[in-house]
């Protein structure tokens, strides 16, 4: 029997909330961020030949659809107004566990399978002014409805409405499944443009470290190392996931549909082994950059040294004649102090010769 942790309530900035100790499983609290005013549900009934798209204001607008023998896709945008998608998840019958962890918005990516619902939490990571940002993405698909639960207004799903307006396309023909599976596919996609960035972030860095113009590379290093882990936490479940819902036999996940998630986890593979790439090229730089500090210490160190062993004959010279002795034969000619200075100038040209010629300098 396990335990979990539960926080008392607590309000962060005005924004966050907290579960209280000891509530309910399926207790409804929106954990995260409220990035909209208002929730946005727009409903997406169709087939091979039909298209109805409906933004709706109230649940029963709904109603007429629980019935309907077509696919349906229902985009919802918000997840604050707890009340407002009680309703939706009630209508829909909706499993009190997932009611819950669509709400939580620090959720792990994760599928679990309910029997007639499974649940789905992907992360939609997007870079901003160079910043990785993310957004608690849910998915629940039945035999017939396919429920999509995004934090904001980011038109995430833009290319797959753009496929669904086409007729006679796999994504008319086919089912929840299938479009579950484009809607996973296009947020890994939007993974690999997250990697790209990250990418070219890397190599300006190396770029940087190579041409000496690095006083900022440290905390660049440490940003992109930051961000790599992020994307890592977001991801990584994923693989086990994913696979376990090609090998389970779901009656709701068609075996040509299982295809094409085989597919989702390749990708995921990829992703996960450029991320562990790029986290050894992070600390390659993170060397190279101690190396380059070390360098340019002992460049320092090198130039002190050997100012200091300049000055070691010339301070030798100078101590003698300044000792005040009065029986020193050079200071009472009348040539000394300009035969001290050209003794201590030749000394000293003739160390830096030296020097130079054995590569010191």
């Amino acid at each position: 029997m396990s335990i979990r942790k539960k926080l008392s309530p607590v309000r962060i900035k005005n924004k966050f909330f907290r579960k209280e100790i000891g509530s309910a499983p399926g207790t409804l609290t929106h954990i995260g961020e409220k990035k909209l005013e208002d929730i946005i549900i727009e409903i997406h009934d169709y087939s091979n030949t039909h298209l109805d798209i409906k933004k709706i204001t109230t649940i029963d607008e709904c109603k007429p659809y629980v019935d309907t023998a077509n696919p349906t896709w229902v985009q919802v945008k918000g997840l604050h107004d707890i009340g407002y998608l009680k309703q939706l998840w009630d209508e829909f019958d909706f499993h009190p566990l997932i009611q819950e962890d669509i709400l939580n918005t620090t959720q792990r990516s994760k599928i679990e399978d309910y029997g007639e619902q499974i649940f789905i939490v992907l992360k939609m990571l997007y870079m901003e002014d160079g910043v990785l940002q993310q957004e608690q993405v849910s998915i629940v698909f039945t035999e017939k409805f396919i429920f999509s639960f995004q934090e904001s207004e980011r038109k995430i799903f833009l290319p797959i409405k753009e496929r669904l307006a086409v007729e006679n396309t796999r994504m008319r023909k086919g089912g929840p499944d299938y479009m579950s599976y484009a809607l996973m596919d296009i947020i890994i996609d939007y993974y690999f443009a997250v990697l790209e960035e990250l990418n070219e972030n890397i190599e300006i860095i190396e770029e940087e470290l190579w041409s000496g113009e690095d006083r900022n590379a440290l905390s660049s290093i440490h940003k992109i190392r930051r961000q790599l882990l992020q994307f890592r936490k977001s991801i990584w479940p994923l693989r086990d996931s994913i696979n376990s819902l090609t090998r389970d036999d779901s009656p709701l996940v068609k075996d040509e549909t299982k295809l094409f998630l085989r597919d989702v986890s390749d990708h995921t593979l990829q992703i996960v082994d450029s991320l562990d790439n790029n986290r050894e090229m992070v600390s390659s730089l993170h060397d190279m950059y101690q190396t380059n500090i070390s360098n340019r210490m002992n460049e320092v160190m090198k130039v002190l040294t050997i100012i200091a062993t300049i000055f070691i004959p010339l301070t030798f010279i100078a101590g003698i004649y300044g000792m005040n002795f009065e029986y020193m034969p050079e200071l009472g000619w009348q040539y000394s102090y300009p035969i001290a200075w050209g003794v201590m100038i030749l000394v000293t040209i003739g160390m830096v010769i030296y020097f130079k010629r054995k590569d010191w300098m």
